[in-house]
């Protein structure tokens, strides 16, 4: 199974059906802050958390990316996984979330550093995409801080209770990140 560490505090693990439990009540007890940006959270049941595992080992199974619980010391904090892979153009888009508490600590910039140096170094792809809404500041901080590239504004692209939403789109490309990696060194 998919297992990476980012750091020494850090990893990324597949989420497997044993995980149904728990992913569902760090859901229930962050629905209100997640509600806000991520419909889905507003109405999870133990029953859609164990249909998202299981599509995402389907997802993984087709070599299409990965549905990955992010641990801190070994405790589910949140989810990182992709929206699919695609091996022709070599790109995939990531959607993340982090439970209220352990939101600024710069614990997501480390895991989305960690799963970039594994999409670019490891996978070879040439793109990696994130889409959050524009008044996520908190979001949105995360792929500024690592060098993505704004590219523009998706409109209206999904509903929340509130009406329609918008989406920011950013991307890095694998010579940028190269680019970058060369600078720390």
């Amino acid at each position: 199974m998919f297992s990476l560490g980012i750091d020494d505090e850090l990893a990324l693990g597949l989420l497997e059906p044993r995980h149904a439990g728990v992913l569902h009540e760090l859901v229930v007890g962050n629905r209100h802050y997640l509600g806000r940006w991520l419909p889905w959270a507003l109405k999870q049941t133990p029953g859609d958390s164990e249909a998202f595992i299981k599509r995402g080992l389907e997802q993984f199974a087709r070599s299409d990316g990965f549905q990955a619980g992010i641990c801190l010391k070994h405790r589910l904090i949140g989810v990182l996984g992709t929206h699919y892979l695609d091996w022709t153009s070599r790109a995939t888009e990531i959607g993340y979330w982090l439970a209220e508490a352990y939101q600024g600590q710069g614990l997501m910039t480390r895991t989305i550093y960690g799963a970039c140096r594994y999409f670019f170094d490891e996978l070879g792809l040439n793109r990696v995409e994130i889409r959050c809404d524009p008044a996520n500041t908190r979001s949105r901080a995360i792929p500024e801080r690592l060098g993505f590239t704004q590219e523009g504004l998706l409109r209206q692209v999904g509903t929340l209770s509130h009406g329609y939403y918008d989406h920011v789109v950013y991307s890095l490309l694998a010579h940028e990140w190269q680019a970058r990696q060369e600078k720390r060194s």
